[in-house]
C-alpha cells in the first residue's frame, strides 16, 4: 500500500473508534443506564474500542517516523 493509504486507513481507524468509545462512555451515564444496561459488555467495548486507537496511533507514529528518517 502506498504511504497515503496507510495513512488514510489508520485515520479512518482513528476517528472511528474515538467515536465508538464516546458511544459507549456514554452508555454509562445515569440517564441513560437502564436495567438492561451490561456494563461487563460495555466495558470490554470501551477496552476494545481504547485498544484501537492505540493501535491506528502506533501506525501513524510509526508511518510518520519512516517518513521522516528517509
Amino acid at each position: 500500500k502506498p504511504k497515503s493509504e496507510l495513512v488514510r486507513t489508520s485515520l479512518r481507524l482513528l476517528t472511528s473508534s474515538a467515536y465508538r468509545l464516546q458511544s459507549e462512555c456514554k452508555k454509562t451515564l445515569p440517564v441513560e443506564t437502564c436495567p438492561t444496561t451490561d456494563i461487563q459488555l460495555v466495558t470490554q467495548q470501551v477496552i476494545q474500542c481504547a485498544y484501537d486507537i492505540a493501535k491506528a496511533a502506533k501506525q501513524l507514529v510509526t508511518i510518520t517516523t519512516k517518513e521522516n528518517n528517509n
